[in-house]
Formats: C-alpha cells, structure tokens, sequence
C-alpha cells in the first residue's frame, strides 16, 4: 500500500478522540484511571487500506471476528496487534494461534486445551486468552456457566502456554445502555468471586461494545470493543 490517506487518518484520530474522552469521563464517574482502559477497535469488514489510516491514527488494537478476515488483511499491516473476538472454530485453532496476539473468545474448556498445545507447539507460548462467560445464560451464546466457572478457571489456570487475561462477555441487544448494566455487573461480580479461589485468572474484563461502552467502562470493563464509533456503519455485502 502506497500509505495512509491523510484525510482518512484525520477522520479516525477525531472518532478515536471522541471514544476516548468518552471513557475517561466514564472512568471519572466510576472514579477509575482512564489508562486502565484498553480500547480494541473493532475492524470486521474494515478494508485494510482503512486500517492502516486507523493505525496511523493509533488504533493499534485491532480485534476481527473471523480469522478468515484477519488472514487477509494481518499481513498487509505492520504496528497493530490483533485480538480475535468472534467465535473459534476448532479447525481454525492453528491458524488462529499462529495470526492473533490475543484470543478473546475462549468458550469452552476444550478449545483451551486445544489453544494450550497449539502455543508450545508453534512457539506462541504464553497466549494471552480471555475465558468467554455466558453470564446472562442466553442460550444464543456460546461461553463458561458462572456456576462450572470456578472448577474450570482452576484447571486452565495451570495450563503452562496459556495466560488467562480474564473474562469477556458477549451481551444481549438491549433498547438502551443502562439495560445492559446488569451484564456487565454479573461479569465483574463473576470475576471477583472466581478470582478470590484461582489466583491465576487475570483481572481483566473485556465487556461493552459502541453502543454501551461507557457503561462498561463504569462497571469495571478493562477492555472495549468498539466498532461503530470509531468506523461508522459496518459495511456488508
């Protein structure tokens, strides 16, 4: 690529800007430091020539939801490190350890396992995962119980190519943003509660999305995947 456009860059560095000052207002509220706060730009169907004017802008932080798409755009893209936030195949595994810097959507004890072997395998190790929790039990979501979580955190938590960042949810479609607040409140109560008996899980929460990211943020999220709001409407087709 011949190098970002500049209108283009201007355009994502103001997005970029207002999301940020978005959180750290959220954080004023919440009495949190703003720097805690990791914002994954959310670049499904993004083109790469976009991207890279969103890297120059500093969205570094780029989370895809396929790894199909992130196999076509990664190498066109020096600077950014990537972060898988959609559902994982067990036969993309491989190549999804070998791509992502970051798995965020861990659903299953299995595919832990699977991601365990596949880091020491391809020298990978130590793979940052967050563990996915259906902490709202819709059962249109894949991800950890609450209630199985614990046993299972302390079995993950000794995996020796795995680091367990913390956990993530998916939340439901809501009317508004304070109707969310009660998804991302059980995921932060989770993650207290299962963390008091496994040391090794992380305290991160990755939770919030455009349309209710501040909200997270007030309720503990450490990490944002934003999309809309830094991109605009979401391309299809």
């Amino acid at each position: 690529m011949a190098g970002p456009d500049p209108l283009a860059v201007a355009e994502i560095a103001a997005a970029r800007s207002r999301v940020l000052s978005t959180i750290a207002e959220a954080c004023r509220r919440a009495g949190r430091d703003p720097a805690g706060v990791q914002l994954v730009a959310v670049s499904k169907t993004v083109p790469a020539v976009r991207l890279e004017a969103a890297i120059a802008a500093g969205l570094t932080v780029l989370g895809e939801n396929r790894v199909q798409e992130a196999e076509t755009k990664a190498p066109l893209l020096a600077g950014a490190s990537w972060h898988l936030i959609g559902p994982l195949q067990s036969n993309k595994a491989r190549r999804a350890v070998e791509l992502f810097d970051v798995i965020e959507s861990v659903d299953s004890a299995e595919l832990a396992l699977r991601l365990d072997r596949l880091a020491g395998e391809l020298g990978r190790a130590p793979l940052g995962v967050y563990l996915q929790v259906n902490v709202d039990r819709d059962e249109m979501k894949a991800g950890f119980l609450p209630e199985t979580l614990e046993a299972e955190a302390a079995e993950l938590a000794v995996l020796p190519n795995l680091r367990l960042l913390g956990l993530m949810t998916v939340g439901r479609l809501m009317g508004s943003a304070e109707e969310a607040r009660p998804t991302f409140v059980r995921l932060r109560e989770t993650s207290e509660r299962v963390r008091a008996a496994v040391p090794g899980l992380g305290a991160g929460l990755s939770m919030g999305m455009s349309d209710d990211y501040a909200v997270a943020v007030e309720e503990g999220a450490t990490a944002v995947r934003v999309g809309r709001a830094l991109f605009g409407a979401r391309q299809v087709g």
